[in-house]
């Protein structure tokens, strides 16, 4: 079973992280989610990666990772009883099922959350051609296996370097297909996710029609509903939907606005309970690079306090391809999605107007601003007034 929006906990941590001090809750706070989430050099050891993009090139770009592994960020096992409120069951893979860039521009515009579909098929390090949510893993594993004929008889250093190598070879493919230079990474399970969603109480969701998919357990009525813990995991990690790996993107993309508008209006930063859950759900299941400073990160993204993140998919060429052994793909052409990451520092489109409709065809991509669609790319678009609704 799939995790297909992890990421969504990270980036709700880090954009509620980055408004914190412009809503008025101080530094105090910040300084509490930085101390609670678990770090990684992941971005130091890429410096030795030969033909990487430049450095500097007009935005924070910070890697947002979701893993659907069954481990908390300590790399300890989660229990049974955890796994089945997760509705899923122990697996020795790892996939990163949610990629996704967040690119912060340094002249205060527009951020833009550019989302790349996990049968995105890559070329691997080491490796081969793929499909992106298995560098990660496949990188994993095989260092795990080196290690151990090498002598290393310690499980945890195992671990420990297998993730680090895992991460590193995700990171080199994002850079290679998206032409810019990774800052910083940010990690997320699926049980943190889980525990987001409880400690605000829910998300409010909207769905064209009724639907129901028994590999992730979800079974959800049409029309506006709050989803939370396994509800809200079933949510974002069906799969047969409409654009199947593109439809999840969809899904995701209507689902992280509106979980950051429900995180910053819950009264999560005042109230001491929530926001104890808060961090305890940072210290279980987020890993972010040890140069990530939520404070530097606050005071450069105040463009972002309203809500101004712009959800955005790379170009694909085929979303229903197959690769030579037979699986199906998401071909994309690399210059084209080089070309799209890199308009994103350039002047903002003019947003369409949103037009009310009863539905909506599968295919427009929707844009948000203060947790509300404000624009969707193509032809016909449709929002509920305050929640969207999606397939």
């Amino acid at each position: 079973m799939r995790v297909a929006l992890a990421f969504g906990r990270v980036l709700v941590a880090l954009l509620s992280a980055a408004v914190l001090a412009v809503a008025g809750y101080g530094w105090v706070t910040l300084k509490r989610v930085q101390e609670s989430v678990n770090t990684t050099d992941v971005i130091a050891v890429l410096s030795d990666v030969p033909d990487s993009p430049p450095m500097i090139d007009g935005a924070t770009d910070i890697l947002l990772v979701g893993s659907d592994s069954r481990t908390d960020a300590q790399g300890a096992q989660l229990p049974p009883g955890v796994l089945r409120q997760l509705r899923t069951e122990a697996s020795d893979g790892v996939n990163t099922d949610t990629v996704i860039v967040l690119r912060v521009p340094h002249d205060g515009g527009r951020a833009t959350a550019v989302s790349i579909p996990r049968d995105t098929y890559v070329p691997i390090p080491d490796y081969r051609e793929d499909k992106i949510n298995q560098a990660y893993g496949v990188t994993k594993y095989a260092t795990i296996r080196r290690l151990r004929e090498e002598g290393v008889g310690d499980a945890a250093e195992r671990e420990k370097q297998g993730d680090q190598a895992g991460r590193k070879a995700l990171v080199q493919v994002v850079q290679d297909l998206t032409g810019i230079r990774v800052d910083h990474y940010a990690e997320i399970n699926l049980y943190g996710f889980y525990l987001l969603t409880e400690v605000i109480g829910g998300v409010d969701v909207c769905l064209n029609s009724g639907t129901s998919d028994p590999a992730s357990g979800a079974d959800f009525r049409a029309g506006p509903q709050r989803v939370t813990g396994g509800d809200a995991l079933a949510f974002v990690r069906q799969r047969n939907l409409p654009g199947g790996d593109l439809g999840r993107i969809r899904r995701q993309q209507v689902f992280l606005s509106a979980a950051v508008s429900q995180l910053l209006s819950a009264g999560t930063f005042t109230d001491q309970e929530k926001l104890g859950g808060l961090l305890d759900a940072a210290a279980k299941s987020i890993v972010v690079d040890d140069g990530l400073d939520l404070v530097a990160l606050a005071q450069q993204a105040r463009g972002m306090a309203g809500g101004t993140v712009e959800f955005a998919t790379i170009p694909v060429v085929d979303a229903n391809a197959r690769n030579d052994r037979g699986q199906s793909v998401v071909a994309v052409d690399v210059a084209a999605v080089r070309a799209f990451v890199a308009d994103r520092l350039g002047p903002a489109n003019t947003l369409v107007p949103v037009t009310t409709t009863t539905s909506a065809p599968p295919s427009p991509t929707p844009r948000f601003a203060g947790g509300k669609v404000v624009g969707v790319d193509g032809a016909r678009r449709a929002a509920q007034p305050d929640v969207p609704c999606v397939d």
